[in-house]
C-alpha cells in the first residue's frame, strides 16, 4: 500500500492554501480498501476536504484517468444526482507522480454490511432503497450532451464492444477464453441486445458507493467512485446494481458481501427495484438477465485479470483467492439459467 511521505504532505499543504481549500500542515488518512483508486481524508484541523488518486504503478493504460474522473462529477454538479463538489485538480509533479483531484467531504455513512442505529427503522431502510434506484434512474436522465460529455464514450455498438473488450483481458494468445468461462462467454455472445439506449453510466453502483444523508428520512448525500463512468446503455448499470443488491438464501458474491445491509427489515427487493426503475423510466427490462450476467461474468474477469497479477506480484494480493473469480462465474451462471 502507498503511503504519503512528509515532504509529500508539506507540498500538499501548500498546494491546498494556494487554492483557498485549507492552512497550514495538514494530515492524511486513508478512506476505503484500497483495492482501486486511493482516497484519502485530509485536514489542517479545521477543514475536512478528500483527495483521490491513482494505484501505484504498474497501472493498466488507460485505467484510474483521475482527471477524466473530477471532470465527470464536476458536470454533474447541477443536475439531479447528489455528488460531491470538486475543488481542485493536481497534474503530475504539481504534488504528486500521478494526477489527483481534491472534492468537498460530504458528512454521512457508507452503509455496507449494517445500516446505522439513526438510520435503521423498516421505514428509513425502504426510503433508502427507493433513493439508491431513484437516483440511478436520475443519472440516467441526465443530458449528458447538453453536460459537455460527449466525448467520453461511444454508446453505439457498446454491449457487444464491451463484451469483447472485456474478454480480451483473460483470453489466450488464439482468442480464447479460460475454460470455466467458455460456457457464460457464449451465451453471452449467442444473446448481445441492441442497446436500450445511451446515457452516463456509472458502471459500479451500489450500496457501498454512495454516502448516505446521517439523519432521517433515508436519502443519498453523494454518489462516490466515478472512475469507470461512461456513456453507454443504461441497463448495464441496472443489471449491475441488480447483480450486487443481495437476496435471501442466494450464495453471495464478495460485491454482494459488501451489501448485506440490504437484507435487514425494511429494504425493497430486488424485483421491487426493478419494477420501480421500470416504472420510472419507462424502460423495458425483458432483457436484464442479460445485463445481470454481463455485470457478473464482467467482475469474474476483471477478478481473474487481478489474481494473475497478484500472481506475477505486481497487483493487489487481495485479488489472488481463485475463490472470488469462481464465485462471480457461478452467480453469472445462474443469472444466464445455464449450467
Amino acid at each position: 500500500m502507498w503511503e504519503w511521505s512528509e515532504s509529500e504532505r508539506a507540498q500538499l499543504a501548500v498546494f491546498l492554501e494556494d487554492r483557498g481549500i485549507a492552512a497550514g500542515p495538514v494530515s492524511t488518512a486513508t478512506i476505503g480498501d484500497g483495492h482501486s483508486n486511493l482516497t484519502y481524508l485530509v485536514t489542517d484541523g479545521n477543514a475536512r476536504v478528500v483527495l483521490r488518486r491513482p494505484p501505484p504503478p504498474p497501472v493498466p493504460r488507460g485505467a484510474h484517468d483521475m482527471l477524466r474522473e473530477a471532470r465527470l462529477i464536476d458536470a454533474l454538479r447541477d443536475t439531479g444526482v447528489p455528488v460531491a463538489d470538486v475543488l481542485a485538480t493536481g497534474q503530475v509533479g504539481d504534488v504528486l507522480d500521478v494526477p489527483f483531484y481534491v472534492m468537498s467531504h460530504v458528512q454521512g455513512p457508507v452503509v455496507t454490511t449494517e445500516t446505522p442505529e439513526s438510520l435503521s427503522s423498516p421505514e428509513d431502510r425502504r426510503k433508502i432503497g427507493e433513493a439508491l434506484i431513484d437516483t440511478l434512474a436520475a443519472l440516467h436522465q441526465v443530458d449528458w450532451r447538453a453536460a459537455g460529455l460527449s466525448d467520453i464514450g461511444k454508446p453505439e455498438g457498446f454491449n457487444r464492444r464491451h463484451l469483447e473488450r472485456m474478454g480480451k483481458l483473460v483470453a489466450d494468445e488464439a482468442g480464447n477464453p479460460p475454460a470455466e468461462f467458455a460456457a457464460i462467454d457464449a451465451w453471452l455472445s449467442a444473446n448481445v441486445p441492441t442497446e436500450s439506449g445511451a446515457s452516463i453510466i456509472h458502471n459500479d453502483y451500489r450500496i457501498g458507493n454512495v454516502i448516505l444523508a446521517p439523519d432521517p428520512p433515508g436519502r443519498i448525500a453523494a454518489v462516490l467512485d466515478w472512475e469507470l463512468a461512461t456513456v453507454g446503455d443504461p441497463l448495464f448499470d441496472v443489471g449491475y446494481f441488480l447483480a450486487s443488491y443481495p437476496v435471501e438464501g442466494e450464495p453471495l458474491t464478495p460485491t454482494a458481501e459488501l451489501g448485506t445491509a440490504t437484507l435487514e427489515d425494511g429494504y425493497p427487493t430486488r424485483d421491487e427495484l426493478a419494477q420501480r426503475y421500470s416504472a420510472s423510466t419507462g424502460a423495458d427490462l425483458t432483457n436484464i438477465g442479460w445485463y445481470t450476467a454481463l455485470a457478473l461474468w464482467k467482475l469474474a474477469v476483471l477478478y481473474e485479470y487481478g489474481r494473475r497479477r497478484a500472481d506475477q506480484g505486481v497487483g493487489d494480493l487481495y485479488y489472488k483467492d481463485p475463490e472470488l473469480v469462481r464465485s462471480f462465474l457461478k452467480a453469472a451462471h445462474r443469472a444466464a439459467g445455464i449450467e
